[in-house]
């Protein structure tokens, strides 16, 4: 069993909840990707949700099998041998803490620089400390996230009827695209089960959008992740270890205007099961400026933007709580 620290309350943000979620919601939409209407459901999805499953994606499911065991390897490893890689610079190995301005949750995590523009000791420490199983796995998992990351924004732009078909992969495909992976650690929670009758919930990962273009997120078989619907209602995903799930990051929210909404999301701990994910973040370079597009605003329709360069983003996101509006400075005031 993996003990991130003696199991006390403040290391678990708890909230009280007013009423309970339904178990299952059977609404979240499922794209295949072979699917010839694909490009117009995910556009769909985009809009309604900012968040979807995707099925018939080709991931050998080996792959994800293999990356599991050698992620979960690592996690099960003495709490010294953990610290190691860390503490996260922002990347390498974290326990608790998430973000350097206070958030909290039962988590522990590896968060893995692939910008070569970015140099990263805790990345490097991370592969150099660990077998070569385990760095090739990453390797070649990442690899083929990025094609899912490639395809799905190009199916975006079909589904968009935008002209030039890599307006959005082309800041994916860039060498200096800085983009990162994330592998996160959910211990079963025990002290949970005390609180039931307190309606309390607690969280593993606080509610909070992602910052970047888009997300590739799978999972293991352990529930927890919720989403945020448009009327302020949390429901909960129902997992899928076979599937995965894109969400909608703030740049793309950004880039059609606000038509797509970044989908507010969390993850809420298990008393008895661990949850293992692993998230592909599709982060433009640096220098890119983010705007929106002028071929998506309607005649005499107004960017609710202002230009930015991703570095300026990422950076005022840094400074910002989980739960802040991140896009809130970036915003155009009427008048």
């Amino acid at each position: 069993m993996v003990v991130l620290s003696p199991p006390v309350l403040d290391h678990c943000s708890l909230i009280k909840t007013r009423k309970p979620a339904a178990s299952v919601f059977t609404g979240i939409p499922v794209i295949d990707m072979m699917d010839p209407e694909a490009k117009t459901l995910i556009v769909k999805a985009c809009e309604d949700f900012g968040f979807f499953k995707l099925v018939n994606h080709g991931v050998p499911m080996e792959l994800v099998t293999i990356l599991e065991a050698e992620a979960l390897r690592f996690f099960n490893l003495p709490q010294l041998e953990k610290e190691k890689a860390g503490p996260p610079d922002p990347f390498g190995y974290g326990n608790k803490s998430i973000g350097a301005n206070g958030d909290v949750g039962w988590i522990e995590y590896l968060l893995l620089n692939i910008n070569p523009d970015v140099a990263s000791q805790r990345t490097l420490s991370v592969f150099q400390e660990n077998s070569e199983i385990f760095r090739t796995a990453v390797r070649d998992y990442i690899s083929a996230m990025k094609k899912i990351a490639f395809e799905v924004v190009e199916l975006i732009a079909d589904g968009l009827k935008i002209e030039q078909r890599n307006v959005l992969s082309r800041m994916l495909r860039d060498e200096k695209s800085d983009s990162c992976f994330r592998l996160n650690h959910y211990p079963p929670f025990p002290e949970l089960q005390a609180l039931s009758g307190r309606n309390l919930i607690g969280f593993g990962f606080g509610e909070h959008t992602d910052p970047q273009i888009i997300s590739v997120l799978r999972s293991n078989n352990t529930s927890g992740l919720q989403i945020c619907l448009r009327d302020g209602t949390w429901v909960p995903v129902p997992p899928d270890q076979t599937s995965l799930f894109i969400n909608v990051g703030d740049s793309l929210q950004v880039i059609t205007n606000g038509r797509f909404r970044s989908v507010k999301h969390r993850v809420l701990v298990d008393n008895e099961k661990s949850r293992l994910s692993m998230i592909y973040f599709g982060g433009p370079p640096l220098n890119e400026k983010i705007a929106p597009l002028g071929c998506l605003l309607a005649k005499g329709e107004e960017s609710l933007y202002r230009e930015f360069t991703w570095s300026e983003y990422k950076k005022s996101a840094c400074k910002s709580r989980l739960a802040d509006c991140r896009l809130g400075p970036f915003e155009k005031t009427s008048g």
